[in-house]
């Protein structure tokens, strides 16, 4: 397996992935609904065959880029490991790219390899997580590709996948699999058929963009204190957000130190103005790409 397919597997929890856990603004009924699932994934197939429980332990996040998919599934990931304390847990992170991109002929090789070998040593340690980030890379949806087009390796590493997923639940049950994908529709049917949960991460809501916000305001204050008179407008920075993805909203109000030279070289003279316009500029500009798409 090349080095470049995937990291090295690292010990869980981390205190970096706990602030992911809390940093995605999400409800409270979907966290806990992602951390049972994961946790039913490992305690039913330790309990029960297979044939019996035909659980594979693997969970699916979609949505829309930007809305934190990857980082929510990276604090799962940790969350997971602090219900089980007794245990060595491991992360693996995969790239799926470092798989697709390798030589015509190597991509199913390296797959089944993936599988059978790195997933498997890793979790002869404990409980392992393994992440396939944007996973519509890694198996495509074979009913949307043309022979032509795509060469007969893309076809077989979307086999292999598929194998190697059904080998680990049946023969090492202490691995989940967390899957993130901003196109479900590219991603094989098959799959996503094998998924003990397939979970929507929108764009946030109200509440949720209220909460973002805060958080950028309130970083924005350890540096510059005098800024705590920015949350006066808080409404009015949500109302100017809709339709802004978490890491776009992110961006936009500290993008408001940009809009003029006098707020880059002294934050302090950032207003409650300047977040909303650069607020509501991200948000026109992110409806004018989306029309142009469609």
């Amino acid at each position: 397996m090349s080095s470049r397919s995937a990291s090295p597997a690292e010990r869980l929890p981390r205190d970096e992935y706990a602030g992911y856990w809390r940093s995605i603004k999400i409800g409270a009924d979907q966290r806990e609904r992602l951390l049972a699932h994961a946790l039913v994934g490992l305690n039913l197939r330790r309990t029960l065959p297979f044939e019996q429980a035909p659980v594979h332990g693997l969970l699916v996040l979609t949505g829309p880029p930007g809305t934190g998919k990857t980082t929510l599934a990276l604090g799962l990931a940790d969350q997971v490991a602090r219900m089980l304390p007794k245990d060595t847990v491991q992360l693996l992170q995969v790239d799926p790219h470092a798989l697709a991109s390798a030589a015509l002929g190597k991509s199913q090789q390296q797959t089944t390899q993936l599988f059978a070998q790195t997933i498997v040593e890793a979790a002869l340690v404990g409980p392992l997580v393994v992440l396939l980030d944007e996973v519509e890379t890694l198996a495509a949806d074979r009913r949307r590709l043309s022979l032509e087009a795509n060469p007969i390796d893309v076809h077989r590493t979307t086999d292999a996948v598929l194998a190697g997923m059904d080998m680990i639940a049946r023969r090492h049950r202490s691995v989940i699999f967390l899957a993130t994908t901003n196109f479900s529709e590219a991603v094989d049917s098959a799959l996503l058929s094998r998924a003990d949960l397939i979970e929507n991460i929108g764009l946030p809501g109200y509440d949720a963009r209220l909460e973002i916000i805060k958080d950028v305001l309130a970083a924005l204050q350890t540096g510059w204190p005098h800024l705590k008179k920015l949350e006066d407008e808080l409404p009015a920075y949500c109302r100017a957000s809709e339709g802004l993805d978490g890491r776009r909203l992110r961006k936009a109000v500290l993008g408001a130190m940009a809009q003029s030279i006098a707020v880059a070289k002294d934050p302090t003279l950032l207003t409650s103005q300047d977040v909303i316009q650069s607020i509501r500029s991200s948000a026109a500009a992110t409806t004018e790409v989306t029309h142009e798409a469609a």
